[in-house]
């Protein structure tokens, strides 16, 4: 069972203090001369991605997601695709807290008490663990506080990759940088307005709630934590 998810959060926060406070003092004994390890490359603030997810190690399946950010109008879409499934999910998660996870039979509402992930999620508090070969493709690899490792080429600074905690990987097919999706995609339907329960937190951020299994639900809580808590400033986490 992955651990609680408030946990997670105070080990971001403990992480991102404990990786300042190291920073600092590796500079103060090699008297500045060291040269600094690199820091990942922020997101741009819209772009659509193709991305292949692996699940078969937390009990899921295989997926197809396409992952549209777009940071100005503070919101974000994951359209996923599960393995031999007749219609996709839709994920919208907006920056006020609130996601729509839906396809076109049910919905379910989710408010969160943080908004999105801001482009440089990855810069404060991140570990560099130096350069691996992953996906065919020569990487710079960052975790932050075991919850994701983070692989950026090298050359071109795209993402390639990034693995959970919980075994699941996701492979960045394409990276088109200012890719959008049209705002009507972005609407949630009306049956996602009716009179139904709303989650609030993070409790079990599960998809179309008759038709996702164990895996995928496990999936959209830790992208859900990833997208959403990865950043929260210790402030933040202090005061939930």
């Amino acid at each position: 069972m992955p651990p609680p998810l408030l946990l997670l959060l105070l080990l971001l926060a403990a992480g991102a203090t404990a990786a300042a406070a190291t920073s600092s003092n590796n500079n103060k004994i090699s008297g500045g001369g060291a040269p600094p390890p690199p820091t990942p490359t922020p997101w741009p603030e819209q772009f659509h991605a193709a991305i292949f997810t692996n699940l078969t190690e937390s009990a899921g399946r295989l997926q197809l997601i396409d992952l549209y950010y777009d940071w100005p109008k503070g919101r974000n879409l994951n359209l996923i695709r599960n393995q031999l499934a007749a219609e996709p999910i839709y994920d919208v998660e907006w920056n006020n807290g609130t996601s729509y996870i839906f396809d076109s039979a049910s919905c379910r509402t989710i408010r969160f008490p943080v908004g999105l992930l801001p482009p440089d999620w990855l810069v404060d508090g991140a570990v560099y663990l130096g350069r691996e070969s992953t996906d065919g493709f020569d990487c710079h690899v960052w975790t932050k506080v075991d919850f994701v490792w983070y692989y950026e080429d090298v050359v071109t600074h795209r993402p390639v990759r990034w693995n959970f905690f919980n075994g699941m990987q996701q492979h960045v097919m394409s990276f088109d940088v200012g890719g959008v999706l049209e705002d009507s995609q972005w609407q949630a339907p009306a049956h996602c307005f009716s009179d139904k329960e709303v989650t609030t937190g993070n409790s079990g951020a599960t998809a179309a709630a008759d038709r996702v299994e164990e895996g995928e639900d496990i999936k959209l809580d830790v992208m859900g934590s990833f997208l959403r808590f990865a950043g929260v400033p210790a402030t933040t986490v202090a005061a939930a």
